[in-house]
């Protein structure tokens, strides 16, 4: 397999990570932790010498918020110690104890990484620590001087100069906003790692909470209790409307003889050369698809059929939840 690569931005420049990362939000699912652990290891087995791959964890990927997954990946790395150096791990932090609610204040970041490095009980240093989403309660500018001062105290590796960004991008959530942060990275030479929020049966991948993918074709098909019951995208009045576009989406991926999942990943690789699409699995073969797509180069015929569905129906529903509960978890918020 071929693998494209990017260098990281900042402190982190001098790493070389597959340019499609693993998003381990879902690892959790996995039907036993030796399945998850050979999702993780798939990846990283079909890399060249010297490329990383990209994981990407969270203190609150776990039930009610907690650092069930950091757990799960301290027993991996116990398990399989040599994959901590052939891996980055970029955590996500910053929000108040189970919750999902963001705190920048002094207190609270130091707080949220040491959890983190308690959770991973000293199998794996945190490569990047990031902060999920943008405090309010602390102007950026000084929650910025706090995780330089956590950096510099060797609670993680890198943060500042900025490694990396990550944002949503995906075929549903392309947003004018999201354009110029994509715009401002590649002119600083940062990173942008392109996460779709989802919950799905194929998970954590650039496919619009699943919509992408051919596991969703009525409300009837979500689980119950499943996340998305509560979303706007898959609220009957706009589920309808967007399943239109994954069937035109689906039209260009058959021709192109990919999966639609790869044709959403590829897509999104193909913004820059500094976009780090972060799909997710919990199984090897899906891993292994994943990183494929990285390689799918789509010509300017597939791209232009791409832009004309995203410009002709409009993705219906919001991000998230809508309302005030869509303005807290919103990126840019």
């Amino acid at each position: 397999m071929v693998v494209n690569t990017v260098n990281l931005g900042g402190t982190a420049s001098g790493v070389t990570v597959a340019n499609v990362g693993h998003g381990l939000l879902r690892l959790l699912s996995a039907e036993n932790e030796e399945q998850a652990f050979e999702a993780i290891k798939a990846g990283v087995d079909a890399l060249p010498s010297g490329v990383k791959m990209f994981l990407n964890s969270a203190e609150f990927y776990g039930p009610n918020f907690g650092t069930g997954n950091l757990e799960l990946l301290s027993r991996f790395y116990e398990k399989y110690p040599e994959y901590a150096d052939k891996t980055f791990l970029s955590v996500k932090g910053g929000a108040r104890p189970n919750t999902m609610f963001p705190d920048s204040s002094p207190e609270n970041l130091r707080r949220s990484i040491e959890t983190i490095s308690a959770a991973l009980r000293g199998t794996k240093k945190v490569d990047l620590f990031e902060t999920a989403r943008v405090a309010r309660n602390v102007p950026l500018e000084d929650a910025l001087k706090t995780l330089v001062e956590l950096k510099n105290e060797g609670k993680f590796d890198h943060i500042h100069p900025i490694a990396a960004v990550e944002i949503e991008v995906s075929l549903w959530a392309y947003e004018d906003e999201t354009k110029k942060v994509i715009e401002t990275a590649r002119e600083l030479g940062i990173p942008v790692i392109a996460y779709s929020q989802v919950h799905t049966q194929r998970p954590a991948r650039p496919l619009a909470k699943g919509l992408s993918t051919d596991t969703i074709k009525s409300r009837d098909d979500l689980p119950e209790g499943d996340l998305r019951r509560n979303f706007s995208l898959f609220q009957e009045e706009n589920l309808k409307a967007n399943l239109a576009i994954t069937e035109a989406l689906k039209v260009i991926a058959a021709r192109k003889g990919i999966t639609p999942a790869q044709l959403s990943i590829a897509w999104v690789a193909s913004l820059g050369p500094h976009m780090i699409p972060l799909p997710g699995a919990s199984k090897a073969n899906h891993t292994l698809e994943n990183l494929a797509a990285g390689d799918i180069e789509l010509t300017k015929a597939e791209l232009d059929g791409v832009a004309d569905i995203m410009a002709k129906p409009e993705v219906k529903g919001e991000r998230y939840l809508g309302g005030e509960a869509n303005k807290m978890l919103h990126l840019w918020g």
